[in-house]
C-alpha cells in the first residue's frame, strides 16, 4: 500500500488515523474496561520498523466516543461539474443538519479524496489550489475555517447552533487555480463530509457523502495482453485496449488497429474496428495452428499521433504446462485506492487479461474502514462471487491485514467466506494469532514489501507452511528480494530480505503483486518508476482449490509486471520441490522467453549470485547450471533481468 501522498512520519500519519477513525481533535478517552483484550505486544520487542504511535492513535480513535449528533445530516453536490484525470475544477457541496443539527463548537469537515492526486483543500491561500470556502444563510450562524494542511478543513459552527434542516455550502477549487482531480479515472469518488454535532472534538463520516466520477483522459496507451500457454488450435482471447496516460480505461479511440502475428501462424484478422461502443476495450479470438512462441503487434493512429504496441509471447504446443497469471493484492476506494471494488475486478478481467484476482483492501485504512463497516465487507464479497467464473477468471475474497508493528499481510479466503480480523484489535494483533484464528480453513496469507518500505516483515514470526507457503518479492513498492535485486524497494531494513527469510530456513515459494492503487491490477507497472508485480501460478486446474493448492506447493513464480515465460528444473524437478542432497554436479535447466531483452539470467544459491549467464540481448534463452555438491539446508532459483528492468523469479528448491 501506498500511503497518503507517501508520508513517512509517525505524526503525520497519525493524523491520518484519527481522519479514518474520529475525524476529531478531542484527547483519547480511558480505554473501555471489559473488552476482553490481550496486552500490547511488550515495546522492547518492537521490531526496528514498527509503526507503535500509529497502533495506539488508532486504538483511542476507534474508542472515542461519539454522540447521536455526530454524523448527522445529509451532503450533496451542487450542479456536479465533471471531473477528468488530472484535470482543474470547482465543485459545491450542500450540507443539510440532521434532526439533532450542529452545535456551536461543532464542525463540518470537508476531506477530498487522499488518493492520489487531488488537490488537497485549504482555506488559507486563495491563490493556491484546492481553496475551499463555506457559507450559511441561516441568520446568526458564522463559520470559522480550521485547517489541518494536506488532509482536511473544518467549518466550525459559531453564533449560534446550526439548526436541523438548516444549510452551509462548502465550494471547493474556487480560486483562480481551481482543484486538481484525482490523476486515475474512477467512479464514485467521495468528498467526505464529516460531522461533529455535539462540539466535543469528535466526529463521524457521512456514510453516503456526495460522489462523482472522474473520466479518464485521452488516449495515450495501447495495450495488448494474450495468454502465455495454449495447445494448437485452441482458442485464444487477445485483450486489446486504449488507455490513458496513467493506464486508466475508457479512453475513447474510434478506427482500425492493424494486427501482426511474428512469427506467422497465427489465425486472426489483419485488423480490428474499434467504435465509440467499445469505449477503448476490445477482446478478439484466435488460433495458433502450429507449435511456436507468438507475439502480436499493433499499429494504430488518430488525430493525436500514433500507437504502438506488443503483446508478451504466446507459447504454443501440445501438452504445454498451463501458466495462469494472478494478481492477488490490491486496493479500491474502499480503503486508499482508485475505483470501486466492481471496476477493479473488471479491470483485471476486461483488460489486464488475468486469470485470478483478489481485491485486497485494508482491515483499518480507509474513511469507513472495513473492520467497522460489515456492509462493505458485504459487498465486496457479493462483487467478488458475482465475477468468479471457474475455468475462465478466478476471484478469490480477500483483505489486507494491516498491522503497523509486525508488517503487512494479506489474507486470501478460498472458500470464499471470511471475516476482517483487524491487526488493530487486540486479539489478532500478532501473526500467531492471526493465523491461529485461520487455522483449519482453506485460507492462505501472504507477507508484502517484507524488506522495508511502508513497513518491514517481522520474520521472527516463523510463516506456518500450511497457512504460509510463498511471500511477495516485487510490487509497486519495489522488489524485497535481495539487496542486489533489480528495482529494489525504499527504505530497506537491512537483513530483513526475502533471502534472509530463506536463510532462517523458511520454505517460501515466491509471487509477486501489484498492490496497485490506481484501479490497474496486473498492469501496475504500467506507469510505475518502480515496476509492479504478478504471480504466475502453475496449473491445469483453474478453481480456488487448484490456485490454492498450486501455491501451497510452492508451483508459482513471481515477475516486476512483466509477463515473462519461466521454465525451471533442478534434475527434472519443478521449482518450489524439495530435492535430495548429492554429491557433483546438478542440472539446473532454464528457458526464458521475455517482453523485451534478456540482461542475464543467474543463478542463486543459498544467499548468493553463484554464476551469471548474458542474455547478449535476446527474448528468448535456454541455458544450463551445474551447481555441485548439493548440501541439505541449501536452495536455489533462478532470477532472470531484462535490458529495462522487468525481472522474474522462480520459487526456490529446496535442498533436504
Amino acid at each position: 500500500m501506498k500511503l497518503v501522498r507517501e508520508l513517512a512520519g509517525v505524526a503525520a500519519v497519525a493524523a491520518l488515523a484519527a481522519l479514518v477513525y474520529t475525524c476529531g481533535d478531542a484527547p483519547a478517552p480511558e480505554a473501555p474496561d471489559a473488552r476482553d483484550r490481550l496486552p500490547l505486544v511488550p515495546l522492547g520487542s518492537d521490531p526496528p520498523s514498527a509503526r507503535r504511535d500509529m497502533l495506539e492513535e488508532l486504538r483511542r480513535a476507534r474508542d472515542a466516543p461519539r454522540h447521536a449528533s455526530d454524523g448527522g445530516g445529509r451532503a450533496l453536490l451542487k450542479a456536479p461539474a465533471p471531473a477528468e484525470a488530472g484535470r482543474r475544477g470547482s465543485w459545491t457541496i450542500v450540507y443539510r443538519a440532521g434532526p439533532q443539527g450542529v452545535a456551536v463548537g461543532g464542525f463540518v469537515r470537508l476531506t477530498v479524496p487522499a488518493f492520489w492526486d487531488w488537490s488537497p483543500a485549504q482555506t488559507v491561500a486563495p491563490e493556491e489550489p484546492g481553496y475551499t470556502t463555506a457559507t450559511s444563510a441561516a441568520a446568526g450562524v458564522t463559520l470559522e475555517a480550521r485547517d489541518v494542511p494536506g488532509f482536511w478543513v473544518d467549518f466550525l459552527v459559531r453564533g449560534r447552533a446550526l439548526a436541523a434542516d438548516e444549510e452551509l455550502e462548502i465550494a471547493y477549487g474556487v480560486g483562480a487555480a481551481g482543484a486538481q482531480a484525482d490523476r486515475f479515472a474512477e467512479r464514485d469518488s467521495r468528498f467526505w463530509i464529516s460531522v461533529d454535532g455535539d462540539g466535543d472534538g469528535y466526529g463521524s463520516v457521512l456514510v453516503d457523502s456526495p460522489a462523482l466520477d472522474v473520466a479518464p483522459g485521452p488516449a495515450d496507451i495501447l495495450s495488448l495482453v494474450l495468454p502465455s500457454t495454449a495447445e494448437p488450435e485452441e482458442p485464444v482471447t487477445l485483450r486489446l485496449a486504449f488507455l490513458d496516460g496513467h493506464g486508466s480505461r475508457g479512453a475513447r479511440y474510434e478506427g482500425e488497429v492493424a494486427l501482426v502475428s511474428a512469427p506467422e501462424g497465427l489465425e486472426l484478422p489483419a485488423s480490428v474496428t474499434f467504435t465509440a461502443a467499445d469505449a477503448g476495450v476490445k477482446a478478439i479470438e484466435l488460433r495458433a495452428h502450429g507449435k511456436g512462441v507468438y507475439r502480436i503487434a499493433a499499429h494504430a493512429a488518430d488525430a493525436g499521433g500514433a500507437f504502438g504496441a506488443e503483446s508478451n509471447p504466446l507459447v504454443v504446443e501440445k501438452g504445454v504446462a498451463r501458466i495462469r497469471w494472478g494478481d492477488l493484492h490490491g486496493h479500491s476506494n474502499v480503503s486508499d485506492g482508485t475505483g470501486t471494488p466492481e471496476d477493479y475486478l473488471a479491470y483485471a478481467r476486461d483488460v489486464a487479461g488475468l486469470d485470478v484476482i483478489a481485491l485486497t483492501d485494508h482491515d483499518h485504512w480507509g474513511m469507513l474502514p472495513l473492520d467497522a463497516s460489515p456492509e462493505q465487507w458485504r459487498a465486496i464479497r457479493e462483487v467478488t462471487e458475482r465475477f468468479h467464473e471457474p475455468g475462465r477468471f478466478v476471484t478469490v475474497l480477500g483483505y489486507e491485514w494491516t498491522n503497523w508493528i509486525h508488517g503487512h499481510r494479506h489474507v486470501l479466503y478460498f472458500g470464499g467466506e471470511g471475516q476482517v480480523l483487524s491487526a488493530v484489535d487486540e486479539r489478532y494483533e500478532t501473526p500467531t494469532q492471526l493465523w491461529d484464528a485461520l487455522r483449519g480453513t482453506p485460507t492462505l496469507t501472504f507477507a508484502h514489501h517484507s524488506a522495508g518500505g511502508p513497513i518491514a516483515t517481522n520474520w521472527e514470526f516463523a510463516p506456518p507452511s500450511e497457512l504460509e507457503p510463498v511471500t511477495e518479492v516485487a510490487s509497486v513498492h519495489g522488489s524485497s528480494e535481495a539487496e542486489d535485486a533489480p528495482r529494489r524497494i525504499y527504505q530497506p531494513l537491512s537483513g530483513n530480505y526475502v533471502r534472509d527469510a530463506l536463510k532462517r530456513g523458511y520454505r517460501l515459494g515466491f509471487v509477486g503483486s501489484g498492490d496497485s492503487h490506481d484501479g490497474h491490477p496486473g498492469l501496475a507497472h504500467l506507469v510505475n518508476p518502480s515496476m509492479g508485480g504478478v504471480a504466475a501460478l502453475l496449473t491445469e486446474d483453474l478453481t480456488r482449490a487448484g490456485v490454492r493448492t498450486a501455491l501451497l506447493e510452492r508451483r508459482c513464480y513471481a515477475t516486476n509486471g512483466p509477463r515473462i515465460v519461466l521454465r525451471a528444473a533442478l534434475d527434472g524437478q519443478r521449482m518450489g520441490s524439495r530435492v535430495a542432497p548429492r554429491a557433483g554436479p546438478a542440472l539446473c535447466y532454464v528457458r526464458a522467453i521475455a517482453c523485451a531483452p534478456i540482461a542475464a539470467i543467474e543463478l542463486v544459491r543459498s544467499g548468493t549470485v553463484v554464476e551469471t549467464l548474458t542474455g547478449e540481448g535476446h527474448w528468448d534463452v535456454e541455458a544450463a547450471f551445474h551447481p555441485a555438491d548439493l548440501a541439505a539446508g541449501e536452495y536455489l532459483y533462478v532470477r532472470v533481468v531484462q535490458e529495462d528492468g522487468g525481472a522474474a523469479w522462480s520459487s526456490p528448491f529446496f535442498v533436504e
